[in-house]
């Protein structure tokens, strides 16, 4: 928290994990027992001794549920263990997919560039695979690592080649000096880390400012996170991210009566007629509320006309709350045209074979031809 103010172009962990080294060597010698890396981790070498700290050796191949620490015993791949590690993987695999496209959209404001985010997850993902066969654990990209990156002059991905290749060769070869890095010096890292991720001055922003959804998703992970674990809080998060999400679209989709309007209505529309343009996407968490509300509208109706050029999505839900709609105008002898569809809603309707009758309901492809045709018979 000092060193930046001294203006020394030098990395504030750096000397933080020198002073921490020094103060735990100390503190040993004068016979407390602080807690470092080559005291807390051990590995086996190739001939049964035992080794402590970090292995200076490249990692082998090996099942990922094989592979423990000294003293542990080695897991069963079962589907009960499948089971267990289901909620935590995808918690794991939302934080790291977030993350990653967070650092690259930042990347993109300082370099002027624009990132591929199918690229981006399909690598990470790649990684994330492969390298738990080699003793190694999931990791994201990260917006400090990446910006100091950018800052430094890097313009293309050999950059963090570069840098992959500087950590395993630091690994290989200063094994031994790292073995003396406190455990307590890395909390204290770690906690300046998680304070500079967390970027308290714009949550506050945040909050002030934003809508009271996003807070809401805001707070609940906040409060998971303390009281439970990240598991729980990412997992609630997406599910209350995308409820709201749902929500949020489905009060886009709104039905209007067009009936009056001379920039659609061409021609005079016989009595008991009306027009209803539908604009929004018709998928289940909105369609039945949209029907619904065109039931009420259509009643004592002895035709209607509903425009769907607006709606550039249908699902099955909206599939399934169009045959209920025509069933019940069917029943109060309302006739039904259908016009002027999308291509996606069409195809909807052609795979889930909705066919109509050519009496109470009938398509066609413009709403010219079906205002002509209301006129004409």
């Amino acid at each position: 928290m000092l060193w930046p103010k001294l203006k020394i172009a030098v990395p504030a962990h750096l000397p933080a994990v020198v002073v921490g080294c020094i103060v735990a060597l100390m503190l040993n010698l004068l016979g407390f027992h602080v807690a470092t890396i080559g005291s807390t981790f051990s590995f086996t070498l190739a001939d049964g001794s035992i080794g402590a700290g970090i292995p200076s050796m490249l990692p082998d191949f090996e099942w990922p549920w094989l592979r423990s620490q000294s003293g542990e015993m080695p897991l069963a791949f079962t589907w009960q263990l499948v089971s267990d590690l289901l909620s935590a993987a995808f918690a794991i695999a939302m934080l790291g997919a977030i993350e990653s496209l967070l650092c690259a959209v930042v990347l993109d404001g300082m370099s002027g560039k624009k990132h591929s985010a199918n690229s981006e997850l399909l690598g990470q993902g790649i990684g994330n695979i492969i390298t738990p066969f080699f003793g190694g654990i999931t990791a994201t990209a990260a917006i400090a690592r990446s910006a100091a990156n950018y800052k430094s002059g890097a313009v293309s991905p050999i950059a963090a080649m570069i840098h992959a290749l500087v950590v395993l060769v630091s690994l290989l070869s200063l094994s031994t000096i790292l073995a003396y890095i406190p455990m307590a010096g890395m909390s204290a890292l770690l906690i300046m880390v998680a304070w500079n991720m967390s970027e308290a001055p714009k949550i506050i922003h945040l909050v002030k400012k934003a809508p009271a959804s996003e807070v809401l998703v805001l707070m609940v992970c906040l409060l998971l996170t303390i009281f439970f674990d990240m598991v729980i809080a990412i997992s609630a998060g997406i599910i209350l991210a995308s409820l709201l999400f749902m929500k949020q679209v489905a009060d886009m989709t709104k039905v209007q009566d067009i009936s009056e309007q001379k920039k659609h209505i061409h021609v005079e529309l016989p009595p008991r007629w009306k027009v209803f343009k539908i604009n929004g996407p018709l998928f289940f968490a909105a369609a039945d509320g949209v029907f619904g509300e065109l039931a009420h509208l259509s009643a004592n109706q002895d035709g209607v006309i509903l425009y769907f050029d607006g709606v550039s999505i249908l699902d099955s839900g909206g599939v399934s709350a169009l045959y209920k709609f025509i069933e019940k105008c069917k029943h109060d002898n309302t006739r039904v045209l259908l016009a002027d569809f999308q291509f996606q809603p069409l195809k909807t309707l052609a795979k889930a074979g909705f066919k109509p009758d050519g009496v109470h309901c009938v398509m066609y492809s413009t709403l010219t031809d079906a205002l002509d045709d209301v006129v004409t018979t």
